[in-house]
């Protein structure tokens, strides 16, 4: 397994089977192009078989943070250790970037999601809502 840094809309359309929907260009440019993002590819054999996104967030009285946006392994790639492997490379990038820590919010009943994290070394900091704002912009 090989864990590259995506630097190109090519490398992330490449990846798209692994989100959510299809990887638009203009997302990808604006992905890539905003300070702070970034998204790593774990590939098997030269194919994508996961990837993991992260966010920077600061703060002016807390610093710096990174957000484990999402992170996705192929079914056929699943129980290898490549989302450990991808939230660990993360924590790295985290680490060399000054972040004084990384999180990810993950539903509680999502036990492949959370055991993979605690293998990464994520703790349980307790039980939080998120409540979200629909908005039609594109």
């Amino acid at each position: 397994m090989d864990i590259r840094r995506a630097r190109n809309t090519a490398e992330l359309t490449a990846a798209e089977s692994l989100f959510d929907g299809p990887a638009r260009p203009d997302w990808c440019e604006r992905f890539l192009a905003a300070p702070g993002h970034l998204m790593l590819i774990a590939y098997v054999d030269g194919v994508p078989a996961g990837v993991v996104s992260g966010v920077e967030m600061s703060h002016p009285d807390k610093g710096t943070e990174m957000c484990l946006y999402e992170l996705s392994v192929d079914e056929g790639y699943r129980r290898r250790g490549i989302g450990r492997a991808l939230a660990l490379a993360l924590a790295d990038e985290a680490q060399a970037r000054g972040c004084y820590g990384m999180w990810v919010g993950v539903d509680t009943d999502n036990e492949a999601a959370l055991a993979t994290y605690a293998s990464a070394g994520a703790r349980d900091e307790g039980v939080f809502a998120m409540r979200g704002w629909p908005l039609d912009a594109e």
